[in-house]
C-alpha cells in the first residue's frame, strides 16, 4: 500500500466521480526537554550475529531531535551505530558510559534496563 493510501479514514467505493477520500492527519509530537524524556539505556544482541549493540529507547519528539542525539553520542564513544523505529542503536557495549553522557546531558529521568 503506497504512502498516499495509508492516511485515508473511512475508505469505501463510491461511484460518484465527485467523491473525496478523508485524509487521517499526521501530527508530528514537539521534542520534550530533557528532563522530561524517560529514556531507557539496555544492551541488546538479538538478531545481530551475536554483536552487542547499546539500544536507547523512549525517546518522544521529532525525528530530527533524536538522530542529533544520536550522532552525539556516536561521536562520543567513537563508534557508528544508527537510528530506526525511534530508537538509537550505538555498535558495542557503552551502557555505562552513554548512561553517564544521558544524565550530563539533562536527561536525568534514564534508566538502564537489563543486567
Amino acid at each position: 500500500m503506497s504512502k498516499k493510501q495509508k492516511n485515508l479514514v473511512n475508505v469505501v467505493y463510491s461511484t460518484n466521480p465527485n467523491f473525496q477520500y478523508q485524509q487521517e492527519e499526521q501530527s508530528e509530537e514537539d521534542t520534550l526537554i530533557a528532563s522530561q524524556q524517560k529514556l531507557y539505556v539496555s544492551i541488546d544482541k538479538k538478531q545481530r550475529a551475536g554483536k552487542e549493540v547499546t539500544l536507547i529507547e523512549g525517546f518522544i519528539g521529532k525525528e530530527e531531535d533524536l538522530k542529533d542525539l544520536g550522532k552525539m553520542l556516536k561521536n562520543k564513544c567513537g563508534v557508528g551505530g544508527t537510528v530506526k523505529d525511534f530508537e538509537i542503536l550505538i555498535q558495542g557495549n557503552f551502557k555505562d558510559k552513554i548512561y553517564d553522557l544521558l544524565v550530563k546531558e539533562g536527561y536525568t529521568q534514564t534508566k538502564k534496563k537489563g543486567g
